[in-house]
């Protein structure tokens, strides 16, 4: 790990940020008589840019409060007894002690109700305290209420009222907190002293907002305006580090730490396992991790997410096993991580066992759990179960519902899926782009032209959501299934901005299905010119020169090939049985029950010959090479299939993982066995997951 930056560099030049922004601009220095008030007198001035007009906002003065619902009974005591206070003007500790207690008790609406009439009688000469305004500060954070934020500091201008340091960095805090950074760095630049709560709050605010450039401006304004500076603070740079996706300052930050002695606390260190991994460097983030005294959850979780970002679901298992033999606590984020890991490998018996784990320990309401449970039962044919999960759910958000109406999208089942869209609609969940993405694919897979042309049409037209190039997509894949080629392309020639990549691809599919060899080859023409090149668009091609005779142009498309550099890998497909993971490729013999294997899949063959089985060829879908065309029977999906039938009780579903697409071949043969042998088969390919079940497929034969 190159960590090397000395700090009296840093110390001396602050230049460790320039590489972010303009090194100039770093250089500059607010006016101070602008920008700092360097008296230490106590100001009031801060609230006067942040005054608002209650009587503009048509409040009207409410007498009593509304009667409390549900209070504890010593809490409903006091009520009562403060209640016959409350019509004495001089009684400061009435109104405001029942604000304070209202606030303790997490009743916030009710203490901002009650604070109207501080604000609305002005006959009432109250004198407000430091503490109750300090609740006032609470509920608005706890409501995120702007138009509260607005009415505490108002309040606060007209009183008054002196602010300490602590106060002040309340009223900075509410700010940040409610999303009113601008109000926020307004404060803060007009705040006459300022300590190391000020600087992370309003640092830490940027960061969360998402505005990391000005979080690396002001954390070197902190270096040079004071020396005290945390390990909280080098946590939320190294944040905004990882939000920029730029290592380099990332790891002068390290140093930074490494030197002053911070380099051993929590949280600097899971800060900075997720920061490697989101800059594309899983060695370095383990390097921390294993580096850690005491592995928190939260390290746990964070190196366990880097190898499950980077692809690497085995390395991710194998350190969620390691995470369970140490004995450290498990929260509902390790679950959900496991959960989503598991639909990439095809885990069955992993996922299990993470959703009991997930209800063992408390975790059985959690919203993001629970919606990860849905994506993988539903993907793996188990819609069931995703339904079961889903309607279980307390509180549900727009991507547990995305999920579910995917997953009937995935099952062939797209009326159900857009009776689930429309459900959604009625309960008052606001549908977004993904859920038009599911739905539109949902009506694609199972042929719903006229549900899909509906739902694309009222997308801008009552939801006010501008259709995307995926939505336009499914849409040109959707007139494809249909054969209406003439009427796709026209869709993705006067679509309202450039035509992407997978348009094109999903226009040459539809080719090379209804063979329509001038149409495809013009789309893959207008794939050549666009990168990354995609070695599946080749192949598509390849086979409509083949379907049609031209021998000539298939060899000037192979000899592309070669000339890119993009060569044909041989396929390989997953299985999982008892939580192992098997690989096959095609003609493989390193298995030790190969001999069992064939000669089962021998027996499969003859079988499913009977009721139609004629092998398929002469053409190289998937991405194959000649050697695994000419081995059509021993294909790495047969392979699979067999021995999964071996290995596995009657009626156990098999799920599979193809590196590549499933070809003709296997995909009408898998359909057959799923038949003949009553089980059901779930296979996710390059393309999309296949269910086989009682001899058909969810993808209607069209992939």
């Amino acid at each position: 790990m190159e960590i090397s930056l000395p700090l009296d560099q840093i110390q001396s030049s602050y230049r460790f940020a320039c590489s972010l922004v303009n090194p100039s601009l770093l250089k500059q220095k607010l006016p101070v008589s602008e920008v700092f008030s360097l008296s230490k007198k106590r100001c009031r001035s801060p609230f006067s840019r942040f005054r608002c007009s209650l009587l503009d906002q048509g409040l009207k003065p409410r007498p009593m409060p509304k009667p409390l619902r549900e209070p504890e009974q010593n809490f409903k005591k006091d009520i009562r007894l403060e209640e016959t206070r409350l019509d004495n003007p001089n009684s400061r500790s009435g109104i405001c002690g029942q604000i304070e207690k209202l606030v303790v008790c997490k009743r916030y609406n009710e203490a901002l109700e009650l604070f109207e009439i501080l604000e609305c009688e002005s006959d009432l000469e109250l004198d407000i305290n430091i503490d109750t305004y300090d609740a006032l500060v609470s509920a608005c954070i706890g409501l995120r209420s702007i138009r509260g934020v607005k009415r505490v500091v108002s309040h606060m201008h007209d009183s008054g009222v002196d602010l300490d340091m602590y106060m002040m960095n309340r009223v900075l805090l509410m700010h940040v907190k409610c999303g009113m950074m601008i109000d926020a760095r307004r404060l803060f630049e007009e705040m006459p002293e300022r300590n190391l709560v000020s600087w992370n709050t309003i640092i830490g605010g940027l960061v969360d907002s998402g505005d990391y450039i000005d979080a690396f401006r002001l954390f070197l304004m902190m270096w040079e305006d004071t020396s005290d500076i945390g390990s909280r603070t080098f946590a939320t740079m190294i944040r905004a580090s990882a939000g920029l996706e730029l290592i380099s300052p990332g790891q002068q930050l390290h140093s930074c730490a490494l030197k002053m002695g911070l380099s051993e606390d929590v949280f600097v260190s899971c800060t900075m396992i997720d920061m490697y991994s989101k800059c594309g460097n899983i060695d370095d983030a383990r390097c921390v991790f294993d580096m850690m005294r005491e592995k928190t959850t939260v390290g746990w979780n964070s190196i366990i997410a880097g190898y499950a970002l980077h692809g690497y679901s085995e390395e991710a298992l194998s350190m969620y096993h390691e995470m369970q033999d140490s004995g450290a606590k498990m929260d509902h984020f390790t679950y959900s991580i496991i959960v989503r890991v598991c639909t990439r490998l095809a885990s069955l018996e992993h996922a299990k066992q993470a959703h009991a784990g997930l209800v063992r320990n408390g975790f059985g309401s959690d919203t993001v759990a629970n919606t990860a449970l849905i994506d993988f039962y539903s993907k793996w044919g188990r819609i069931e179960d995703a339904r079961n999960v889903f309607d279980r759910m307390p509180h549900k958000n727009v991507v547990s519902w995305n999920a579910l109406i995917s997953g009937y999208g995935n099952h062939g089942r797209g009326a159900e899926a857009v009776e689930l869209f429309e459900r959604m609609v009625r309960e008052g969940m606001v549908p977004n782009h993904i859920t038009f993405l599911a739905v539109l694919s949902s009506c694609c897979y199972s042929g719903l032209s006229d549900y899909g042309w509906g739902i694309f049409q009222s997308m801008s037209r009552d939801y006010k959501v501008k259709p995307r190039a995926m939505h336009y997509t499914c849409m040109v894949e959707l007139l494809g299934r249909e054969g209406l080629l003439d009427e796709a392309f026209a869709l993705v020639r006067d679509a309202p901005f450039k035509p992407t990549v997978n348009m094109w691809a999903a226009l040459l599919t539809a080719c090379r299905v209804h063979k329509n060899f001038v149409l495809g080859k013009h789309a893959a023409e207008k794939l050549y010119g666009m990168g990354p090149e995609k070695l599946s668009n080749y192949i598509v091609l390849l086979n409509i020169y083949n379907s049609a005779g031209k021998l000539e142009e298939a060899a000037e498309v192979l000899r592309t090939l070669r000339r890119k550099g993009l060569r044909m890998v041989p396929a390989c497909t997953w299985i999982d049985i008892k939580k192992q993971q098997f690989v096959f490729f095609t003609g493989d013999k390193s298995h030790p029950e190969t001999k069992n294997i064939y000669d089962n899949l021998d027996e499969i063959m003859a079988k499913i010959s009977k009721c139609g089985y004629v092998a398929q060829g002469g053409n190289l879908l998937p991405d194959v090479d000649e050697r695994e065309e000419s081995m059509t029977l021993h294909h790495s999906e047969k392979l699979a299939v067999s021995f999964g039938l071996i290995s596995t009780p009657d009626s156990t579903p098999l799920q599979l993982v193809q590196s590549h697409r499933i070809c003709n071949d296997c995909h009408g043969a898998i359909k057959l066995i799923s038949m003949v042998y009553g089980r059901e088969i779930v296979v996710r390919d390059a393309s999309r997951f296949h269910r086989f079940k009682d001899g058909s497929c969810s993808c209607g034969d069209y992939w």
